[in-house]
């Protein structure tokens, strides 16, 4: 016996209730100061009356949000306030019973939901308690179904854990997998609420195909006319079919679900604009001459007879398809928002839509597929592209590209991990950028792939020696690294605990691009030290005995950042890109030698070296060179155009803007560092090329692209100009040698376009030009 079990229409006034956040209740007027120190709040003052407000338990409102979401996708029957209640002997109505937070039943499938939340994130530590309950009613609740609601054909059951902030162990998933028990969590939850809010109940539909994978649908067996062809080397078939009925079979694996374990999750989330005006196109008669694009699992699902044809059948075969339809067996490679259009539209039916059904394709294939269809397409971005790097090359042939494709996971996994001090704080394609939500999945990447944490040495593309955090294959690698780099960052975050939830907020740093940039830069490091000093095996560590290893660096880079004052933060983050992740790095580094003089990196020596040697001076050298180049060229080419007078040169050839600032600082300093010639900043120089491009492009223009791609350079100078000119200051990092090897380079590059042959022949050419011109 089931009991507190409802017909949907009777249920309106608890979803309304349930899908508030707060609880109301009323009290008189004399109770209200009672209730207030409760927890209660005033939401509404009446005449004798108080209507209290008060949020909802983290539990509780998990159980409504569960419950509502079942409400909102259309399920027939569901349990009332508190649960379903399932007689542990059906012969006793007065006996004892089993409490279900949430039971939604329809005509094909039965659920029934327990909920399980924390405040903050802890693991399971009843989960058997909670399995064997589901073990022990699974048989009464199927048969209860059966008995009270009756179906046309048989049900399928399905028990499910819904939690929130709760941390299941690899061995609790598998226990739950051989149990048949669903595992969701809030980031499911999330999106399904999503979902539903861009396609009604038609969210259903993605919700069974996920819990019920590869089950059978009964009654809805079809056979339909189709063409079998060969495409690309796979198999495809080209049929029409109802909307409705793909709907039911078919799967959009959407990226927003935020399970970076999956390597199939190429889709972006549908926008509900676009599906809201192909409806209003399918409502007035439109059709849609292209192909839907989908993928069947496995070929068990389908068989073709094949019809009689006349003429040439090498390319293509005429038949009839059978189709034998499951859930979650046709995946949506293309036309999404095409097929979610029809969700409760009346024309779903009575339609048909023209489908391309390829048959077995990879992931990686499904993923280049999409890739190519809509590349040229504004709906994908770069950025998304680099995020699907695990879905294009998963299974690639080459270890080293392998490896990228686990890293883009790896990323993923970071920002979605209940564990992960990273949890939210990564900015992909999709996200909105916030304070905490600041760190590029790029630059994580970038930090991670340079050679030796996976691949040691190769040798002609043959993997000669792996690295520490390889694990045999890529699922392995991929939890092997998630695992090693959580417990690192973890003892990062609890030496800075205020500064890593700073983000980039104003004292912030740690928890940027280039803070956690420098982070990982020093774990390379750290793992140099194990393996050259500590002389241990680091591959033949599980994951647990590595992270152990690396205790004492990760809380040494803590204690780095912590012990920064603002200035000196605000320092790092002046330092943009290379420049602030190198100094970062070494400044890092050398807080780490001071507590282990054994701790000594490739390159942290150089570092320091280098500061004795003052490179600062080598660079303030070439600085100068380079501003007497600028000045002597833009100074001879603007008189060469515009004529020898300061009066021609200065208002045809320099920018109102440069003119105002020369002469403001000339009047503020009485005209004792000379006159408009003088007073030009470097970057001035830049300001004058764009406005005269036509006589500067030739042998100021650096690279490709437009005017302000090639002149880039001057702004890289100048940047650099600061810290040298003001390094007696004490306003800036030494200058590092990379730094001092680009100016000398810029040096070199700006003698050889100016070689004095050279000024000749282009001097030459101006005036040539300006006869012709004349």
């Amino acid at each position: 016996m089931l009991s507190n079990i409802f017909y949907r229409d009777e249920l309106r006034g608890l979803a309304n209730r349930r899908a508030k956040a707060d609880d109301f209740k009323t009290v008189r007027q004399p109770l209200v100061a009672e209730e207030l120190a409760k927890g209660w709040a005033v939401a509404q003052v009446n005449a004798s009356t108080s209507r209290l407000s008060k949020p909802k338990s983290h539990d509780k409102l998990l159980e409504d949000r569960v419950w509502i979401l079942m409400y909102r996708m259309g399920f027939n029957d569901l349990s009332g306030a508190g649960g379903a209640f399932q007689l542990l002997n059906a012969n006793d109505p007065k006996g004892p019973d089993n409490q279900i937070d949430v039971v939604a039943i329809d005509s094909e499938v039965a659920f029934a939901v327990e909920c399980k939340s924390s405040e903050t994130p802890k693991k399971f530590a009843d989960f058997s308690t909670v399995l064997a309950k589901h073990a022990a009613l699974k048989e009464k609740f199927t048969r209860a179904v059966a008995t009270q609601i009756p179906a046309s054909h048989k049900r399928v059951t399905r028990f499910a854990i819904w939690s929130s902030k709760i941390i299941i162990s690899d061995n609790d998933r598998t226990r739950a997998n051989t149990a048949g028990v669903t595992l969701l969590d809030e980031k499911d939850l999330e999106y399904y609420e999503l979902l539903i809010l861009q396609v009604g109940t038609a969210a259903r539909y993605q919700f069974l195909a996920d819990v019920l994978q590869g089950r059978g649908i009964p009654g809805l067996e079809i056979k339909i006319p189709a063409i079998r062809a060969r495409m690309g080397g796979s198999t495809s078939y080209s049929f029409s079919i109802s909307p409705e009925y793909l709907l039911k079979i078919a799967f959009v694996s959407h990226r927003a679900r935020g399970k970076a374990s999956d390597i199939d999750a190429y889709q972006r989330l549908l926008k509900k604009s676009r599906l809201r005006s192909i409806r209003q196109y399918i409502s007035d008669g439109g059709i849609f001459p292209t192909n839907i694009v989908v993928n069947i699992a496995e070929s068990r699902w389908l068989s073709f007879d094949r019809g009689k044809q006349e003429g040439d059948d090498k390319n293509a075969t005429f038949g009839w398809l059978t189709i034998r339809p499951a859930y979650r067996v046709a995946w949506i490679i293309d036309g999404q928002h095409r097929l979610f259009s029809y969700a409760d539209h009346p024309s779903a039916k009575k339609s048909l839509i023209s489908v391309i059904a390829f048959v077995g394709l990879e992931p990686s294939e499904q993923a280049r597929l999409f890739v190519d269809i809509n590349a040229e397409q504004r709906k994908v971005k770069q950025g998304l592209l680099q995020e699907l790097y695990a879905e294009l090359h998963w299974d690639a042939d080459d270890p080293e590209i392998r490896v990228q494709a686990i890293l883009s996971k790896v990323v993923q996994a970071l920002d979605s991990d209940l564990k992960s001090p990273l949890l939210g704080r990564v900015l992909k394609a999709d996200d909105p950028r916030s304070e905490t939500r600041c760190i590029s999945l790029t630059s994580i990447f970038h930090a991670l792939e340079r050679t030796g944490l996976f691949i040691a040495r190769t040798r002609k593309g043959e993997v000669l020696e792996y690295g520490p955090l390889w694990d045999g294959e890529n699922q392995a690698t991929l939890k092997r690294t998630v695992t090693v780099l959580i417990g690192f960052l973890d003892y990062v975050k609890s030496a800075a605990p205020e500064l890593w939830e700073k983000g980039s907020g104003e004292g912030g740093g740690l928890t940027m691009n280039d803070g956690i940039t420098v982070c990982l830069n020093v774990l390379r490091s750290a793992f140099h030290h194990l393996q050259t000093v500590k002389r241990l095996s680091l591959s033949e560590l599980d994951a647990p005995e590595l992270v152990e290893a690396l205790e004492p660096f990760g809380r040494a880079v803590g204690q780095f950042f912590a012990t920064r004052t603002p200035e000196q933060m605000t320092q790092f983050r002046s330092l943009r890109g290379i420049q602030g992740q190198t100094t970062g790095t070494r400044r890092a580094e050398e807080f780490v030698q001071n507590l282990d003089a054994t701790f000594n990196p490739p390159g942290l020596k150089e570092f320091l070296s280098r500061e004795k040697a003052q490179t600062t001076t080598q660079a303030f050298e070439l600085l100068q060179g380079i501003e007497r180049v600028l000045q002597s060229t833009i100074l001879s080419e603007l008189k060469s155009e515009f004529g020898e007078e300061e009066a021609d040169w200065w208002f045809a050839g320099v920018p109102k803007g440069v003119r105002k600032k020369v002469d403001d600082r000339i009047n503020e300093e009485g005209g004792k560092k000379g006159g408009r010639a003088e007073n030009f900043d470097l970057i001035d120089y830049r300001d004058i090329a764009e406005a005269n491009w036509q006589l500067f492009e030739a042998p100021l223009a650096r690279g490709k692209g437009n005017k302000q791609a090639r002149t880039k350079w001057l702004a890289e100078v100048n940047d650099l100009r600061k810290p040298v000119m003001h390094a007696s200051k004490g306003q800036s990092l030494p200058i590092t040698e990379e730094q001092v090897a680009f100016l000398d380079e810029i040096h070199r590059w700006l003698q050889s376009q100016l070689h004095e042959e050279f000024a000749d022949t282009l001097i030459q050419g101006h005036e040539e030009l300006r006869e012709g011109r004349g």
